[in-house]
């Protein structure tokens, strides 16, 4: 058995220790909003929290995530109004919306490292994960409007 923190709730799981985060959360623990892609890190969609780094769940091992804080998109915000999702709505974001909690999740690392990211720290931060849809530049308004959001005292 593993213990697990997702989304500050203790999990006791019969995984492998080699199985991928990815298959706990989605298979074991029914969180499904993080999402499979490419299964060898290259696309970002699996991308959660763990301890606050962002981390690929498809090649990252559930035993290195025991004992850790994970954080997927469920627990991003409770009632889904942390400013980069209000921001993803206005600016109407997500297209086919599969990698979208991948971003997400990215993002919100990049705006609690640099509450004021230019255009190019966006896009340095936001390389690793891929949009088939190519919504990039209203991912980037939406980080930018969030940022500003954050600033002028919404909720982190």
């Amino acid at each position: 058995m593993i213990t697990l923190k997702v989304n500050d709730k203790s999990y006791q799981v019969d995984a492998s220790p080699d199985m991928p985060l990815l298959w706990v959360l989605r298979d074991l623990l029914g969180l499904t909003g993080t999402k499979y892609g490419c299964g060898v890190a290259q696309c970002g969609a699996c991308t959660v929290h763990l301890n606050g780094e962002a981390v690929r769940s498809c090649v990252t091992k559930v035993s290195r995530a025991q004992g850790q804080n994970v954080v997927t998109i469920e627990g991003l915000s409770l009632n889904n109004d942390h400013p980069l999702q209000k921001a993803w709505a206005e600016f109407d974001v997500p297209q086919c919306g599969y990698c979208q909690s991948g971003q997400l999740m990215s993002a919100a690392v990049l705006l609690r490292e640099n509450a004021s990211p230019t255009d190019q720290d966006i896009d340095d931060a936001m390389s690793g994960n891929i949009c088939r849809c190519g919504t990039y530049q209203r991912m980037r308004q939406a980080i930018h409007k969030a940022a500003q959001m954050q600033k002028e005292g919404g909720k982190s």
